[in-house]
This record gives C-alpha cells, sequence and structure tokens, in this order.
C-alpha cells in the first residue's frame, strides 16, 4: 500500500511523516522546508505475526508494509507555480490514498500560511490545487489525442469523456463525485487517467496534546473535518504530530506506558493504518512455516487465486486448492495438528472468498 501525505505548510505534514516513518524528513517552522519527495516505509502492527512466529520457530517475521510518500507543502496558487509544492505531485499520482493534513490547533509560536486557523478553508484551498493538476493533465491528454479522434471514434468516445471530466472539474467538484460514466470502458479509462482528486481521502486532524483523550470532540475544527469527511465519504483520524514524535523515541514497553498516561489505546500510526484499511477495503491473510510467518495485504473479497497471485504469479496461474485455518481456531487448537484433527483446517477451492487473519497454504502446479 503507497499513501501521499499533502497539506498546507506548518501544519505538522513533515513532522507526522517523520514520526511515521522515522525517515528523518527536514521540519522547521517555515514552508518548503520538504524541497524533495521524501519517501519512507513503515511495517503495519499485528501481534499475530508474533504469535505465529514462536508457535512454528520461524527463522523470520515479514509484516505488511505501508510506502509513505510526503510532497512540499502546497500553498494557494501552487498549480500556477508559487511555492514548491506542484512541481512533486506527480510523485502521488501512483498512491492508493492520499492523507490530507488538517489543522485544528493554535500555536502563536507556528506561523499559518493564511494568517489564522480555518481546517474547512485549508481544506478548500488544497483541494482546488489538486482540481488545477488534474485539469492540467486532461487538458494534455485531449489536446494529444483530438487529432487522431477525427479518424477513430474508440478515441473520439474517450476525448468525450475527458472532456466531461474537465468539465465537472471546471465547477470546483473533485473527480471521485463524477457519475457520468456509461460503460464499463469508460469506468477503466477514468481510472487509468491517475487523477488525484479520484483517489480516496483520509484527514488527518491535527491537534494538541489536550485533545487527544477525547479524540478531539470538544475541538470544532475537529468537528467540521469530521462532518466534511462524512459528506465526501472519507476516512478521518486524530492524531497530535508532535507526540507521535516524541513516541518513536521510546522502546516499547516504554511507548505503552506513555499511551495509557495520555488516556490512549493506540497511536496515531495505528489510528491511519485501521484508517486507510478501512478506506480502501483492505485485509491481510497470513503464510506460516519454519522459513517464515508473513502477513499479505488484499481486497476484500479476493477470491483464493489472487490472494495467491499475491506471492507469485504462478500461485495463481497454477492454482489447485488452497489448505487454510483461520487465526482464531488455530490459537484455540494451540497447534495446526490439533486444529487438524478437529476438522479446522480446511480444503478451498478457486470460489473461496478469502477472510482476514486465515492462515493459508497453496497447492499449485505449473
Amino acid at each position: 500500500m503507497k499513501l501521499g501525505i499533502v497539506g498546507l505548510p506548518n501544519v505538522g505534514k513533515s513532522t507526522l511523516f517523520n514520526s511515521l516513518t522515522k525517515a528523518g524528513a527536514e521540519s522547521a517552522n517555515y514552508p518548503f522546508c520538504t524541497i524533495d519527495p521524501n519517501i519512507g516505509v513503515v511495517t503495519v502492527p499485528d501481534e499475530r505475526l508474533d504469535v505465529l512466529g514462536e508457535m512454528y520457530h520461524t527463522r523470520k517475521i515479514i509484516p505488511a508494509a505501508i510506502e509513505f510518500v510526503d510532497i512540499a507543502g502546497l500553498v494557494k496558487g501552487a498549480s500556477k507555480g508559487e511555492g514548491l509544492g506542484n512541481q512533486f505531485l506527480a510523485n502521488i499520482r501512483e498512491v492508493d490514498a492520499i492523507i490530507h493534513v488538517v489543522r485544528c490547533f493554535e500555536d502563536s509560536n507556528v506561523i499559518h500560511v493564511d494568517g489564522s486557523i480555518n481546517p474547512l478553508r485549508d481544506i478548500e484551498t488544497i483541494n482546488l490545487e489538486l482540481i488545477f493538476s488534474d485539469l492540467e493533465i486532461l487538458e494534455r491528454r485531449i489536446a494529444k489525442a483530438a487529432r487522431a479522434a477525427r479518424n477513430d471514434k474508440a478515441i473520439a468516445k474517450e476525448v468525450e469523456l475527458m472532456e466531461r471530466v474537465k468539465a465537472h472539474l471546471e465547477e470546483g467538484k473533485m473527480a471521485k463525485s463524477f457519475s457520468d460514466i456509461n460503460d464499463e470502458e469508460e469506468q477503466l479509462w477514468l481510472d487509468s487517467y491517475q487523477l488525484l482528486t479520484y483517489k480516496p481521502v483520509i484527514f488527518a486532524a491535527n491537534v494538541k496534546e489536550d485533545d487527544l483523550s477525547d479524540d478531539g470532540l470538544e475541538n470544532t475544527g475537529v468537528q467540521a473535518v469530521r462532518e466534511y469527511a462524512e459528506k465526501e465519504d472519507c476516512e478521518v483520524f486524530v492524531v497530535c504530530a508532535q507526540i507521535e514524535q516524541e513516541i518513536t523515541e521510546l522502546e516499547e514497553d516504554e511507548k505503552k506506558m506513555f499511551l495509557e498516561e495520555l488516556g490512549l489505546s493506540e497511536s496515531g500510526l495505528e489510528k491511519l493504518i485501521k484508517a486507510s484499511y478501512s478506506l480502501l477495503g483492505l485485509i491481510s491473510f497470513l503464510t506460516a512455516g519454519e522459513p517464515e510467518v508473513r502477513a499479505w495485504t488484499i481486497k476484500k473479497g479476493a477470491k483464493a487465486p489472487q490472494a495467491a497471485g499475491k506471492i507469485h504469479s504462478d500461485f495463481e496461474r497454477g492454482f489447485i486448492r488452497a489448505e487454510i485455518v483461520s487465526y482464531s481456531d488455530l490459537m484455540d487448537c494451540g497447534s495446526y495438528i490439533a486444529a487438524k484433527e478437529k476438522g479446522l483446517v480446511r480444503l478451498e477451492g478457486k470460489e473461496y472468498v478469502v477472510q482476514d487473519g486465515d492462515i493459508i497454504l497453496f497447492r499449485f502446479n505449473v
């Protein structure tokens, strides 16, 4: 999974990126300190892997991973060359979802580029820059295809689709709210454009430490973001980027104590991962053995051969069957042999829909 982080300068974007990935992106109280796109990879916490590692006496544990791309802070007019952010928007065209960091805290020591704290105004500013960037992409595509469209009906049909999407964006609307799709072919074209405003969005409402314990319930900025996100079918999680950065310096047991003192059950990273999996409709299946225990991320609803293909294309091509036991059943039985004796290890075929926490051994032949 790949997530792109956007936001205005000085909203805590790079601080959050640093805390999530420990990648050490430069962070300071002035715009444009992130000059180059920063990329960091973080593993997805999954306590099931450690338990399986002990059970199978495994040599290696490989968690699922998320790649974060942090770009320079966007400002009003970025699409016309203002600031430095727009030139890096290309770096997030291939991400699965966008994390939009929104400032919901007052701090006279941290300058806001627009002079005051207004989360909805900030969201609108970023959305407009993403729309302008998408318009530029579509205009180039239309110009390139227009001549060929005169003699090719298929290209002419696609140009007409692009014109409709362009008109939708010009009304200040995000591409993900575009619904004028006539058939599957048009849907595939739209999917292929990698428009930024077509991507799912998770809002990271960045607050002060005092707003963490009640999950931003008393923070009017957070409530405004939640109301907006509900209308736009987006996810929201409340985070204090500064606290997250402090947490990264602690050992695991210290981290748990620190979170408990703050009245929290999970870190911002864990909140973000849950929000990401929920928004993108993702689950994890597991493979386990002495060589390695590993988590694999797939779309909810994926069938056994598709899951096999995540490991290797040969597994999907030559799929015969899948030997499956659920993690909970395995834990209840205490061992794979005991689960098998109780009939809880199942053989499933090509139509089986993989469930979160399934431990799978694939049988294949190529």
